[in-house]
């Protein structure tokens, strides 16, 4: 067995103080996880332009939007697998490609297909890029502190990205078109695969190279994409729809399969008479932390982005906001994450991740519940509060759970914990949108939908404070891995 990985981080075996932030590592990772959380919300605001230049119906403007989630979401799992068996530089490297690839595709389409066709393989690249943009982050930071700050700047930089998205697109569309969205994708990713080549050095052979779940790789994406699939469905379709029925019920029962043959195989190591690892052991959630925080990350994603959903069409459609003014109106929730950043990194290095969370949730909790008093002719300025505490809460909440999860993830395995994370992210996301989306539309006005879709994010909100006391584990030394303690971590 081998500890190189113990004291020497990928990437920083001769930085003189592991006790001090290095910042081009960060820059590099922080400019992948831009790029695709930037990509979420600035698409949308192009979709007329595209829909004029190419002739697409609504049902392809669907899957322009949520192909890319679903196939996100659905692939994650697959990426912290391949995180964990090939080290995550190389499998960095590969996402980021793949992301800057489809993104070129997707800026020359010259068809609605060829158009969802890059979504997709946008898609891809996220899902391989981030478990193993966190991964790389935990290992090029193991001092607690430093972590912390780094996961600040990190998560700070996705959350405005995501907020600025609208405004960003607005912008380009404006100015050019909207194919200048995906080309804006290419300086951008070539430039942090130039720097991941320079500042995170070659792997070296892995010593106990993970063993294949092939089985479990295939019902996981069978299943998630089935889920995804469906929620994403639900909202033009109905949830009663053949389709959207189908596909959540083919998506849970690959699911159900999927959670018997992890736990099949993991038994059988730990009897000495299995020859495989599981793609997501089950003892992960063995750890009460580790559970606790990945359902705060599902049930903030479900109250923020699904509350995001609507009031971006509560401006567009009863406020007529044009696309740009949406974007601008929306900063003042997307701009928290430059000021949750530095507090939450000074916080989390004095009493760790869990405090910080539960006032983030408290926080974001009490901002959607001034949404429940909000109308279509309610003044902008009487609407600053819950933009800021939603979009302050949600920052700091999902800050700490990134770095809790990072915290208590097994070194050997950080891929796939993370990616699990991520996952539980992504199906609140959809789940938000759908539900929401489908409260909005059935309500007797629009504005009755938002105010209780208001009240379901406030308890989603709530119920996470709940959870994150008790989440608290009993030391905040990472885990060790039950099943790759041995298995030497990329150089």
């Amino acid at each position: 067995m081998t500890t190189a990985a113990t004291h020497h981080p990928p990437g920083l075996r001769d930085h003189p103080r592991p006790d001090r932030l290095a910042l081009a590592p960060l820059l590099t990772l922080s400019l992948g996880y831009f790029l695709v959380m930037l990509d979420v919300t600035a698409v949308n605001v192009a979709l007329p332009s595209v829909r004029s230049d190419l002739g697409t119906d609504a049902s392809a403007l669907q899957w322009i939007v949520d192909g890319y989630s679903t196939v996100f979401a659905a692939l994650l799992l697959l990426g912290g697998a391949l995180t964990d068996r090939h080290g995550p530089r190389r499998t960095f490297l590969a996402g980021l490609g793949l992301f800057t690839t489809a993104s070129a595709a997707c800026a020359l389409a010259a068809t609605p297909g060829a158009l969802i066709a890059g979504r997709l393989g946008q898609g891809a690249g996220a899902a391989l890029l981030v478990p193993a943009s966190l991964a790389l982050l935990q290992a090029v930071y193991p001092d607690r502190a430093v972590r912390a700050r780094a996961v600040a700047v990190w998560g700070a930089v996705a959350a405005v990205a995501f907020g600025a998205g609208p405004a960003v697109g607005g912008l380009l569309v404006a100015a050019a078109d909207w194919r200048a969205v995906f080309w804006l994708n290419l300086p951008v990713g070539v430039l942090g695969l130039l720097l991941t080549l320079r500042h995170f050095p070659a792997a070296q052979p892995r010593l106990t190279p993970r063993s294949s779940d092939p089985a479990g790789q295939l019902l996981a994406v069978l299943g998630l994409a089935g889920v995804a699939g469906g929620l994403n469905e639900a909202g033009p379709r109905g949830w009663a729809s053949p389709v959207t029925l189908s596909a959540l019920g083919l998506g849970a029962a690959a699911l159900w399969a999927f959670v018997l043959v992890e736990r099949g195989l993991e038994r059988g190591l730990e009897r000495g008479q299995g020859a495989r690892t599981p793609l997501l052991p089950p003892s992960l959630f063995r750890s009460r932390a580790f559970a606790a925080t990945t359902l705060i990350g599902l049930l903030i994603s479900f109250g923020y982005y699904g509350m995001l959903f609507l009031v971006t069409l509560q401006f567009q459609q009863e406020r007529h906001f044009s696309a740009l003014q949406t974007g601008l109106a929306l900063l003042p929730s997307a701009a928290m994450g430059l000021l949750a950043a530095p507090l939450f990194g000074r916080v989390t290095a004095r009493t760790g991740p869990y405090l910080p969370m539960l006032a983030g949730l408290l926080l974001g909790s009490a901002g959607f519940l001034g949404w429940t008093f909000a109308g279509p002719d309610t003044p902008y300025p009487a609407l600053l509060f819950a933009l800021i505490a939603t979009g302050l809460g949600q920052t700091t909440t999902a800050l700490a759970a990134v770095a809790a999860v990072v915290e208590t993830a097994p070194p050997a395995g950080a891929g796939v914990a993370t990616a699990v994370f991520n996952v539980a992210r992504q199906i609140g996301s959809a789940v938000g949108v759908a539900l929401f989306g489908t409260l909005a539309a059935t309500s007797h006005d629009f504005s009755a939908g938002l105010r209780l879709s208001a009240g379901l994010a406030a308890a989603a909100f709530a119920t996470g404070a709940l959870l994150a006391r008790p989440a608290r584990p009993a030391t905040s030394s990472t885990h060790p891995s039950r099943h790759g303690s041995c298995q030497h971590t990329e150089h």
